[in-house]
């Protein structure tokens, strides 16, 4: 019997930074140093052996990162989809995201509802970009302060530089630790199952990248300065702009006082600093569609070095240093849920076989 197959569910807030991003960055993305030198040894091959300028090889093709998010931050999930599969990751840029399932709908429905416990929305009209980063960095404060009161939150939005790219996510659940001494939150990411079967292991170290962005995301947040003159410029953000009557009233209501967008990321990243590092240990949950159950509670820890090879690993797939790999042969189960198999390649080849 063939695993059942983990969707990845973006949810509508994580989707509202993305369309922010998209709407108002200006600035080309920031690349790290090892994507900057791969991309270049990759230059320099293409056009090694050309002679004069009648011969020299044709232009390279723009890089999926300049052709898809160029003015945008990369997400979390973009991380662990190509992980999941380099090939379909570029068939979904170039084709577009195929039907949502039932099963997909039924897990989106299950995180909305496990938000609606701890979270209560309020409508507010936004006219620009400032405004809708002011309500995000307001939620985050919110969020965390429901954190160290209640011991618990959810969906909460987050913001950081992972090897020199914009990175942007939304933290399933944070809980604080039940034995009262500890002041490190836990990270919590809770997934749904169609059926009652248990995850296989590329489910579950795709999880593990997910739940390890969040933790690099909070982690830098809370220990490093945010670099906020890069933020400004990255997103072409003016910190000078008025915020609307509706969006300081709602400031208001959470008991700060702001004027401008400048004025809001200054609570954000005083309360960036009040806050402690997350917990090595990670937590993935795995509940059954039908009834929430709970099929397993998976526990492993953080590794810096595995997290830092896949970061940038998926980053030289982004920048173009390297071709879309195939899923390898012990995981080609994949491809028997993938809507874009007919017209891969992979399977093409193995027809002929």
């Amino acid at each position: 019997m063939l695993p059942e197959l983990e969707v990845e569910i973006v949810s509508d807030e994580e989707m509202a930074i993305i369309e922010v991003a998209l709407a108002a960055a200006a600035a080309r993305p920031l690349l790290s140093a090892a994507a900057v030198r791969g991309a270049a040894t990759l230059s320099c091959a293409a056009y090694s052996t050309a002679g004069d300028i009648e011969d020299s090889a044709p232009p390279l093709r723009r890089s999926l990162l300049s052709r898809f998010r160029e003015r945008r931050a990369l997400a979390v999930t973009d991380i662990t989809a190509t992980e999941w599969c380099d090939k379909q990751m570029e068939f979904v840029l170039e084709h577009g995201k195929p039907e949502r399932t039932e099963a997909m709908k039924a897990g989106s429905d299950r995180h909305a509802q496990l938000e609606q416990e701890v979270i209560e929305r309020v409508d507010i009209a936004i006219r620009s970009a400032e405004e809708s980063w002011a309500v995000k960095f307001m939620n985050f404060i919110v969020g965390t302060n429901q954190l160290l009161f209640n011991g618990l939150t959810r969906e909460l939005p987050v913001i950081g530089v992972v090897e020199g790219s914009w990175m942007v996510g939304i933290i399933d659940e944070l809980r604080m630790p039940v034995d009262g001494i500890s002041f490190h939150p836990i990270l919590v990411d809770t997934k749904t199952r169609f059926k009652a079967t248990f995850p296989s292991e590329a489910q579950k170290r795709n999880g593990r990248l997910q739940l390890m962005c969040y933790k690099y995301l909070w982690d830098s947040l809370i220990a490093e300065k945010f670099p906020a003159e890069n933020f400004f410029s990255y997103f072409d953000l003016n910190p000078d702009f008025l915020l609307s009557d509706d969006v300081k009233r709602y400031i208001s209501s959470l008991g700060f006082n702001a004027q401008t967008f400048g004025d809001v990321l200054k609570y954000y990243k005083i309360t960036c600093h009040t806050l402690s590092r997350s917990q090595e240990q990670l937590i993935l949950r795995y509940e059954l569609q039908a009834d929430h159950s709970l099929l397993e509670e998976y526990e492993f820890s953080y590794d810096d070095q595995w997290f830092k090879d896949k970061i940038q690993e998926a980053l030289s797939f982004w920048l173009g240093a390297r071709d879309p790999k195939f899923v390898i042969e012990e995981e080609s189960w994949k491809c028997k849920f993938c809507k874009f198999a007919p017209s891969c390649p992979k399977m093409a080849s193995n027809s002929r076989c």
